[in-house]
């Protein structure tokens, strides 16, 4: 069986790495890796190529960054070329970028089965654009992996066949788990100067946090705030530096002097960063689920989360963008009042197993 595994951002390459080697063990499977260049910083896509042990892409199309509709379009054409040549049994999926939507359209309208991993996720804001893209993936696809068991009720109650919702854990920790039993240490908290569980990490990215001036303005006064108790690294994104710029927020930013502002990091210097932490704050997805197994407390600087098991069992406190809420949670854990919470159901390690399974027992 042909299977086409597509990835366009770094948030993909770790639910691929895991299905990539469940795959590649099993002669039922041809499995080819597609690279569509939606994340078009080619030095980070090897770091995390490398740190995942993801073989180089098959293919690779380039696609390069772009407004919502001009990326996924030219998605969809060089994709659809793609298609007609390979002829593949079925498309897999993961996640939620232009990306996925993009080749879920072609593949649907050439009717070729999709598999989506991670299916049935709902934050129910339909203002995030990845709430567009995972509700429009999942209304195509003929495989949905879900995480848990919220996502399958989700899925259920948008008319989704039971037969073709599989209850298969969350992929994420496949990779998380992987490193772990590494036992690798990078040397990333020592080279960086920083302390064990004496500083927190921040990430920021999302266009409803880092593209709006107000909610920007607000995380940084939070910033102010928490920075003189305790350090802060940022491994900052591009699009998120970019605005700082444009919004006049540098010379705010220069003055935290416990503020250390870093280049992104590949994910095994990430996760030994995040694992060493006090906390995390952070508007990712993924970061939400990986602070949950890590037992290390996190603080989302968003009103809502399409994960929110990371809430109700997990370590996650969703604190959204206002500095006194930013503050206060901080000083709860620095008062040692942390929330750890337990690892949700399925979070073993084991889901890319049970989805090739699956795969194997259907085809």
């Amino acid at each position: 069986m042909k299977i086409i595994n597509v990835v366009g951002a770094r948030p993909n390459f770790m639910k691929i790495a895991p299905l990539l080697r469940e795959m590649r063990k099993n002669k039922h499977f041809k499995s080819i890796l597609l690279h569509t260049g939606q994340h078009y910083d080619y030095e980070m896509s090897k770091i995390f190529f490398k740190d995942l042990e993801i073989p180089k892409p098959d293919i690779h199309l380039g696609i390069g960054s772009g407004s919502h509709a001009d990326q996924t379009g030219r998605i969809m054409m060089a994709f659809e070329k793609v298609v007609f040549r390979e002829k593949p049994g079925l498309v897999l999926l993961v996640g939620d970028v232009n990306s996925t939507l993009a080749c879920a359209l072609v593949a649907s309208k050439l009717s070729i089965p999709i598999a989506h991993v991670e299916a049935g996720l709902r934050s129910f804001d339909r203002t995030m654009p990845e709430e567009i893209n995972r509700f429009v993936t999942d209304s195509l696809s003929d495989y949905l992996f879900t995480p848990t068991r919220t996502a399958i009720h989700n899925l259920q109650q948008e008319g989704i066949q039971n037969g073709k919702i599989h209850y298969v854990g969350n992929i994420m920790m496949d990779t998380l788990y992987s490193f772990l039993n590494k036992k690798s240490d990078t040397g990333i908290v020592e080279y960086l100067h920083l302390k064990s569980k004496n500083y927190v990490v921040l990430t920021l990215h999302r266009p409803e946090n880092v593209d709006h001036r107000k909610n920007l303005k607000n995380i940084i006064l939070g910033l102010k705030g928490i920075h003189k108790i305790i350090p802060i690294v940022f491994p900052i994104h591009g699009r998120t530096k970019k605005r700082i710029k444009e919004f006049g927020f540098s010379s705010s930013i220069k003055k935290m002097t416990n503020l250390k502002i870093i280049q992104p990091l590949g994910y095994t210097d990430f996760i030994t960063l995040m694992k060493d932490s006090l906390f995390v704050m952070t508007d990712s997805g993924g970061i939400q689920e990986e602070t949950t197994v890590l037992k290390v407390p996190c603080l989302t600087l968003r009103k809502n989360t399409e994960r929110p098991e990371t809430v109700s069992i997990g370590s996650n406190t969703l604190v959204g963008t206002h500095p006194e809420s930013m503050i206060s949670e901080s000083l709860h854990i620095l008062d040692g009042d942390a929330k750890t919470g337990d690892i949700p159901e399925l979070w073993d390690g084991k889901t890319s197993m049970r989805i090739v399974n699956i795969l194997k027992k259907n085809h």
